[in-house]
């Protein structure tokens, strides 16, 4: 069901460009059903194109061997349409961290990156092609907002990297994808029916959907409330991470210039009450810039706003981008923020950042490529 805009929420809308093809990833199973009949095929042929695609991870209809050979070409044709390309490709870490860039049919680019770890492997996917938040020491952010993408196009980027794990194309060897984490380009709470529909494909069991667990999925917003308040309600006990950077709204407002319209008191409200619904630990995300949000003094005042809540804040070293008066934190800097934190008993890690020598921050590659 579509989530109209609240009153007096502030709507970012995207330009629009032309709708990409319909897709079997843009409807539910029971709109799978329905469209297998409208091709003159019985409805639980859904389910077995659903499974192929999304458990089996199949893209090749010859393949199909439970469908009749005359049905494979016909859904293909009306229902599977391409919509990401690959542009470029490139990899770190020895193979294990892999970025890719794609572009859709109206030549908009967007970015996803697999990264392999010993205990996991995590997707970063895009839910938006730029992003209209306007942060300025986002890459993503500095191109501005093109527009939402599709249900389809978010689903089929995980599908990519599961198939390059599927296939044995990752160092390290063949392999599942087992977390996703909604921190690619755009701001996935202001592409809301798009990110719920696509978060229902890659949870729901088989063969709705991919069912990987929502344990190990993370949508991070900005702090878009009237949507905060909205994902509590949907049902599924996914990970939301605060894209916080600064603990004092005057220095928020110009970080994250959402903050003149949602504050830290009243964002931190609405992810207190996401915590006390679905029983799942805050994650805040909190980008050290050297000499502007890196001081203890802030350390403090971030321990003050979250010393006693179920909690967890990553400290993600900047990953500068081309042209920025901002850079990381130096070392002693990051250390001391870490131990005040820990001083007053916030649970805090600093992110294991991947990926630095391959434009490693989101929406470097497309502005790249662009220029």
């Amino acid at each position: 069901m579509t989530t109209p805009p609240l009153p007096g929420e502030l709507v970012f809308e995207a330009p629009r460009r032309g709708k990409p093809a319909k897709h079997l990833m843009d409807l539910d199973l029971a709109a799978r059903k329905e469209a297998f009949k409208e091709l003159g095929l019985p409805g639980f042929r859904a389910d077995q194109v659903s499974r192929q695609w999304l458990n089996r991870l199949s893209d090749n209809p010859e393949e199909w061997t439970d469908l009749p050979a005359d049905a494979r070409g016909t859904v293909k044709e009306a229902l599977l349409p391409t919509l990401l390309t690959p542009v470029r490709t490139i990899a770190c870490d020895e193979g294990q961290t892999v970025k890719t860039l794609w572009r859709l049919h109206d030549g908009a680019l967007i970015e996803s990156v697999l990264m392999r770890y010993p205990d996991r492997v995590t997707m970063c996917i895009s839910s938006q092609a730029g992003c209209g938040m306007n942060c300025p020491f986002c890459a993503t952010g500095q191109g501005g907002l093109q527009r939402n993408l599709s249900t389809a196009e978010i689903v089929e980027q995980v599908l990519a990297g599961a198939r390059a794990l599927e296939r044995d194309e990752i160092a390290g060897g063949p392999g599942r994808v087992s977390n996703i984490v909604f921190m690619g380009m755009g701001e996935p709470l202001a592409n809301y029916n798009a990110v719920i529909d696509s978060l229902h494909r890659i949870n729901d069991p088989a063969p709705a959907g991919m069912g990987i667990g929502a344990r190990g999925i993370t949508v991070s917003t900005v702090g878009l409330v009237p949507r905060i308040r909205d994902l509590a309600n949907e049902g599924m006990a996914v990970t939301l991470a605060l894209s916080l950077h600064a603990p004092d709204d005057e220095l928020r407002d110009t970080l994250v210039p959402i903050n003149t319209r949602y504050p830290i008191a009243e964002v931190l409200d609405a992810c207190w009450e996401y915590v006390d619904k679905t029983h799942r630990r805050l994650s805040i995300e909190y980008a050290l810039i050297k000499g502007i949000n890196d001081q203890a003094f802030r350390a403090e005042k971030l321990a003050r706003l979250l010393e006693g809540e179920l909690v967890h804040v990553n400290l993600i070293p900047l990953n500068p981008t081309p042209g920025s008066q901002w850079t990381a934190s130096l070392p002693r800097d990051e250390a001391a923020f870490v131990r005040i934190l820990r001083n007053r008993g916030v649970r805090v890690t600093v992110r294991d950042t991947r990926g630095r020598e391959i434009d490693g921050a989101c929406g470097q590659l497309a502005a790249a490529t662009v220029e």
